[in-house]
Parts: C-alpha cells; structure tokens; sequence
C-alpha cells in the first residue's frame, strides 16, 4: 500500500542504509521491569475494557457526524 505519504522498503534496502538499525528494545516500557510490581489482572483488564469502550463512542460519533452530513457509511466502492 504505497502513496504520496508512504513507501515501503524491503530489509535489503534498508540495510544498505547508513546507520541502519532495526533494534526496537527502546520502545520497552519501563514500568514493566519489576514484573512483581503489576497491576493486578482485573485492574489491567478494567483499564483495557475503558480505553476501549472510551474509542469506540468516538468512532461512534466520527460516524453518527459523517452520517449526518450525508457521507454514506459504506463507500460505493467496498459495497457488496
């Protein structure tokens, strides 16, 4: 999926690359270190039910406004 914005890259071309690195351990989340020191399962799964259910009434509202302005909620082209 290629546009203006975006291009994708094979690993061989970006390994020729200068300072190539792929190494992504700095996206480690600090906090999760001390595995003794998590949250307990119902509190983590809580805060996953409420980031979640807080997304969906957004993608709700994006939809009931493109709803409102006419925007057909399935575009021609991906309609059966």
């Amino acid at each position: 999926m290629e546009g203006e914005r975006f291009r994708s890259f094979s690993y061989d071309e970006l390994m020729k690359r200068d300072k190539a690195n792929l190494d992504i351990t700095w996206l480690k989340d600090a906090s999760l270190e001390d595995l003794d020191d998590l949250p307990a399962p119902e509190v983590i799964a809580r805060e996953i039910v409420d980031d979640l259910t807080a997304a969906l009434a957004e993608f709700e509202a994006v939809a009931l406004a493109l709803e409102e302005a006419g925007t057909p909620a399935v575009p021609a082209a991906l309609e059966p």
